[in-house]
């Protein structure tokens, strides 16, 4: 026997005891924390979040208010969010463009999604950057995008997207269009549904074994996600929800036990303590030391909000600044799009999505893969608690007033940084001319500096405080892209 046939069969042989040595995770939080979030997610760092559903048809709320909550705001005559919003003012708006009796089940018969080319849309995530994707497969409305029975079934109407509006699986034929592509596919879950008749009876047991759990395991088995995002879980403990049972089961039985992602959103008090990864959603400045993600719209709605003007919008710029942020504080961000009723993505959040990817083509070997260094940025002096006006959740524009645009006596980010092994990148928001200082840095022998996108020589020395960059002048034509410019130092500590 030769020795290529006999390694063969060596390994053939040592096949089922590798299979039979995966670890089983129990229903504990111990257990479930104890599973390294895999390490795709840690290197991907930005992801496309998509609202999508019948809150699409009404598409409006106050500015400053999530869209998506439209049949909450509608039939509690309630509305929060920034700008302190009118209680009435969604259903007011109701009342006077679709009729007070108007039911928010009707819109699912406009929900026709006619325009809807998931094959475009995988094609602009790919050009986005973004290396993953999360899809609402069910919000707090309990409408599912898929053909899921339970949906119809609790509501006793055609409540998805097959039976009713499109007549079309929207989010089977986005996960095959993805699928086509490197980018990773993940879909948000709503634990809990407002008006689902099992939930508001409080026939919890019920509602998690005949409707929840059913979903998850049709959603996970028949699609084989990337990520399951769960929502939604703030009312409810997660004994109730049972979800150290659910994650349990995806870690050691789904078809995607090995590979699947998930997050912290599992019943109330859950977040940032179990789970997978964490989340923050509309915050600035946070730090883990595990992997995290913080989500948010371009503007202050994650659904399509068709009250929503261009002054709403973040800017390319605060987007870039925005992600660079997050990544140099070792978190992932998830940037929201909320397509139309229609199944067309505004352009305005088509044009940011291509702007962020053209600066990604340059500048994403300092994002992608890269881990947080022994500091996130370098500040100058000044006060570095700026302090977000006109609401709880922070505009995405909160970058700017830390980086080009500050207000007096408050102190700059002047260098965002990442690193690779022994590799430094300093993201700089403004490029520097002239003499530069890299504060703590210490050069090694063989230690590089080159802007990427550039191949114009970068000088530096080793001074008392660092490295002293000596930044030569750019052209308009010679600049390497917009918004933020990157050097990568090579081999130091």
């Amino acid at each position: 026997m030769n020795t290529t046939i006999r390694k063969i069969l060596l390994g053939l042989a040592l096949l089922p005891a590798t299979a039979s040595a995966q670890k089983k995770y129990e229903p504990t939080w111990e257990s479930i924390d104890s599973r390294p979030v895999p390490g795709w997610f840690e290197d991907a760092k930005f992801g496309i979040f998509i609202h999508w559903g019948v809150y699409s048809v009404p598409a409006w709320a106050p500015k400053g208010v999530y869209s998506e909550w439209y049949q909450y705001w509608l039939q509690r005559k309630q509305v929060s969010g920034n700008n302190s919003p009118n209680d009435l003012a969604v259903y007011n708006y109701h009342k006077n463009r679709f009729g007070e009796n108007y039911s928010y089940y009707s819109f699912a018969d406009q929900f026709k999604a006619e325009d809807y080319d998931p094959d475009a849309w995988a094609k602009l995530l790919e050009k986005s950057g973004a290396k993953y994707v999360v899809l609402t497969s069910k919000h707090h409305d309990g409408f599912a995008l898929w053909p899921s029975k339970e949906a119809s079934k609790a509501f006793n109407r055609p409540w998805n997207s097959m039976e009713t509006g499109s007549h079309r699986d929207l989010l089977g034929e986005l996960t095959t269009a993805v699928k086509k592509t490197p980018v990773k596919m993940g879909y948000y879950y709503s634990l809990y549904e407002w008006y689902n008749p099992l939930y508001t009876s409080q026939q919890y047991e019920k509602y998690v074994d005949e409707h929840m759990f059913p979903q998850i395991r049709e959603l996970v088995n028949n699609y084989k996600p990337d990520i399951i995002w769960t929502d939604g879980e703030w009312e409810q403990s997660d004994t109730t929800w049972k979800s150290k049972d659910i994650i349990a089961w995806m870690y050691n039985e789904s078809p995607v036990k090995e590979s699947i992602v998930v997050n912290d959103r599992w019943g109330k008090g859950i977040r940032q303590k179990h789970g997978g990864y964490y989340t923050t959603e509309y915050e600035a400045g946070a730090k883990f030391n595990r992997p995290w993600e913080e989500c948010r719209g371009m503007g202050f709605s994650f659904g399509y909000n068709r009250n929503e003007d261009i002054e709403d919008y973040n800017s390319p710029q605060a987007l870039v600044l925005l992600l660079t942020d997050v990544v140099s504080s070792g978190g992932n961000l998830l940037l929201d799009i909320g397509p139309d009723a229609h199944g067309k993505i505004p352009p305005i959040m088509q044009e940011r999505l291509l702007q962020i990817g053209k600066w990604l083509a340059v500048n994403g070997e300092a994002i992608y893969g890269t881990r947080k260094w022994k500091q996130p940025a370098q500040w100058t002096a000044g006060n570095r608690e700026y302090k977000q006006k006109g609401g709880h959740m922070a505009s995405g524009e909160y970058i700017l007033k830390q980086t080009v645009d500050p207000d007096p006596e408050f102190a700059v980010k002047q260098i965002f940084f990442t690193a690779k092994g022994n590799d430094l990148y300093a993201i700089a928001p403004v490029l520097p001319e002239g003499r530069w200082l890299i504060k703590d840095v210490t050069p090694a022998a063989g230690t590089t500096v080159k802007l990427l996108g550039s191949d114009k020589k970068i000088g530096w020395k080793k001074v008392a405080g660092g490295i002293e960059l000596d930044v030569p002048k750019f052209t308009a034509k010679e600049l390497p892209g917009d918004y933020a410019y990157t050097f990568k130092l090579t081999n130091v500590k």
